[in-house]
């Protein structure tokens, strides 16, 4: 009977044991899912910035139509 309630035990520590393991790897797990959300988040307002810069840009290149002179034939 106590050879079975070593073996038990043991059994139990190491089913502890892997419990701690996995739970410090779940949180580390966790805090790089959320630095790499925060990057990006931060990522995604750079990128539409950058759109929003570039649409801003290709309409600025041309002149509206009443600040264009005519063309030499008129």
């Amino acid at each position: 009977m106590v050879t079975n309630d070593k073996a038990l035990q043991s059994r139990i520590d190491e089913l502890e044991s892997k419990l701690a393991f996995q739970e410090i790897t779940i949180g580390d797990l966790n805090q790089e899912l959320s630095a790499h959300q925060e990057l990006i988040d931060k990522l995604q307002v750079q990128v539409k910035l950058m759109f929003r810069q570039i649409h801003d840009l290709k309409g600025s290149n041309m002149a509206s139509e009443s600040e264009e002179t005519p063309p030499p034939h008129y």
